[in-house]
């Protein structure tokens, strides 16, 4: 066999490789396919296994067939009550439509951001309608029902399966925060100066009371001081006129010892000029005789 029969079988083997690697393709499990020619869609193909199309004239896009996730950037959101909200959802979907998926969006990037322009729509809506209370309450269920409805009504349009739109994360923006933390800071600073202003007018009054029930039971002690002192006078009084009545010598006698006790104990060093016959030395003239 001649060098060019050689050169030619090559080149023809080589054109059956080339052919039968553009004629057969392998559609996987999780995928489906489109077969193109010049373009437009001839034939979905949604069963895996090894398929064949024209070589060269038509093409195949591929497409997942499996439960894809959508996780948009949050986006802020003006409630009914005018409380602005940073929102951050979640979406399932799968594409089950290739065609329609095809003509409209053409590849998954612009399907997802297709999706994500459909979910944020129908969540300003939805979210647009309630107040924040409402959210909060027990309607939140019925909520995120009606956001997963308007969603998968839009997304039939480009030939995707909503399988469930959920709300991860609902914040009040960082400026909001701070605005409510102030308010409720001074809020709190305003009860914290009401109770001490009150828990001050309580101590006052308690300490009022308190000194008036000191002033009561002393004035009432010294009342009662001043009865006890009076009664012992009067009975002293009363004992010294019945001794001075018994014995009036020996009464005359004790009273002159208590003025010599209290005169010649003087600390204070003064000095008495008394006459030697005075009365005040009766006793001492007697002791000595």
């Amino acid at each position: 066999m001649s060098d060019r029969i050689k050169i030619l079988l090559a080149g023809v083997i080589g054109l059956l490789v080339l052919l039968a690697l553009d004629t057969f393709y392998i559609v996987k499990q999780t995928e489906q396919a489109i077969v193109l020619q010049f373009g437009e869609p001839v034939r979905v193909i949604q069963d895996a296994g090894l398929k064949m199309k024209i070589p060269f004239i038509q093409r195949v896009v591929f497409y997942d067939n499996r439960l894809l996730n959508l996780d948009p950037p949050a986006q802020e959101v003006v409630l009914n009550d005018k409380k602005r909200l940073d929102v951050d959802s979640f979406t399932r979907y799968r594409i089950i439509d290739p065609l329609k998926f095809y003509k409209t969006v053409r590849t998954e990037h612009q399907a997802r951001s297709k999706l994500e322009e459909i979910v944020n729509s129908s969540l300003r809506k939805i979210l647009g309608r309630i107040t924040l209370q409402e959210l909060l309450s027990q309607k939140r269920t019925q909520i995120m029902a009606d956001i997963s409805t308007a969603v998968k009504g839009d997304a039939q349009q480009i030939g995707v399966s909503v399988a469930d739109v959920r709300i991860r994360r609902a914040d009040l923006p960082l400026e909001v925060l701070q605005a409510i933390n102030a308010r409720m800071k001074a809020e709190r600073e305003r009860d914290a100066k009401e109770f001490r202003a009150t828990g001050q007018q309580e101590a006052q009054k308690i300490r009022a009371t308190a000194e008036k029930e000191v002033a009561v039971i002393v004035a009432e002690a010294e009342k009662q001081a001043q009865i006890i002192r009076g009664q012992g006078d009067q009975q002293a009084i009363a004992i010294w006129n019945n001794a001075a009545g018994v014995d009036s010598k020996f009464y005359a006698f004790y009273r002159s010892l208590e003025a010599y006790k209290n005169s010649l104990n003087n600390k204070e060093n003064t000095s008495m000029v008394l006459a030697p016959n005075s009365e005040f030395f009766e006793f001492f003239r007697k002791t000595g005789n």
